[in-house]
């Protein structure tokens, strides 16, 4: 009678165990879930800002100011002149094209425009000069003096915004790049040039060296990739086809060896 007593105790003891054991696991199994809903939302919020922050530093950088990056000019204003042969030869014979099309890639300004006031100055330099040289007064002379000023102050001016848009290292003054567009104007003209083509500035954005690669061309920038991905001489089987051989031997191999069946003669 003792013995049937605790089987009935122990069975009747047993649902309220199972009762027991399910709960606290309903309850594990609800932690669990809500703490990997809280690991979604933690990973999420984290990929949000972290995406928020880089779509930031990459407008700082891609714009006009360029934020905290501090960039340089391309090359010496002297030692570097002929690095581009195009760009120097432009800015010896079509200085007035030149300082054009650096003002439109910087969006200061359109081609024409730029290139008609440079061209005015220049006009103006090269008559008084002339005036002076047949006359012999010196009040053209002192003419085109103030034009080749005025033309350095203009020009300088223009640098200076440059290197304030795309936060390119130099001194604070102006003076500085005035006078290099009065000693050398056609260097300066090529450094400037060279910086906003070779870190492919359009629009008054400033790309970067990275976009100037173009691969459907046959310019230098193909060429120095092809020169850096040099084609492997090796031959690489594809993964896929190995895999697929691998399969049909391994079926292959499973197979009975059975001879084809002939065709019956008639």
């Amino acid at each position: 009678m003792a013995a049937e007593e605790e089987v009935s105790t122990a069975a009747a003891n047993r649902p309220e165990n199972e009762r027991g054991e399910s709960e606290s696991e309903g309850e594990e199994g609800g932690m669990a879930v809500l703490d990997f809903d809280m690991l979604c939302a933690s990973v999420a919020l984290a990929a949000e800002r972290r995406k928020g922050a880089a779509a930031a530093e990459a407008a700082g950088d891609g714009g006009g100011g360029g934020g905290g990056v501090q960039r340089m000019w391309e090359g010496d204003v002297v030692l570097d002149c002929l690095d581009d042969r195009r760009i120097a030869l432009e800015a010896a014979c079509l200085p007035c094209y030149r300082f054009g099309k650096n003002m439109r890639r910087a969006s200061l300004g359109s081609c024409f425009l730029q290139g008609m006031v440079y061209f005015i100055f220049l006009v103006a330099v090269l008559v008084s000069l002339i005036a002076f040289s047949v006359t012999r007064h010196h009040i053209y002379l002192y003419m085109g003096l103030g034009a080749v000023l005025l033309l350095a102050i203009y020009t300088g001016y223009f640098r200076r915004r440059i290197r304030k848009q795309f936060n390119i290292r130099g001194t604070e003054s102006s003076l500085d790049d005035c006078v290099l567009h009065l000693i050398c104007p056609c260097c300066t003209l090529c450094q400037e040039a060279r910086t906003l083509e070779m870190n492919n500035v359009q629009c008054g954005v400033w790309h970067g060296r990275g976009d100037t690669i173009y691969l459907g061309s046959n310019g230098e920038g193909n060429k120095a990739f092809a020169a850096l991905h040099k084609p492997s001489l090796v031959p690489i089987k594809s993964p896929g086809l190995c895999g697929m051989d691998r399969t049909s031997n391994g079926a292959d191999e499973h197979e009975p060896l059975v001879p084809p069946a002939q065709p019956e003669q008639v």
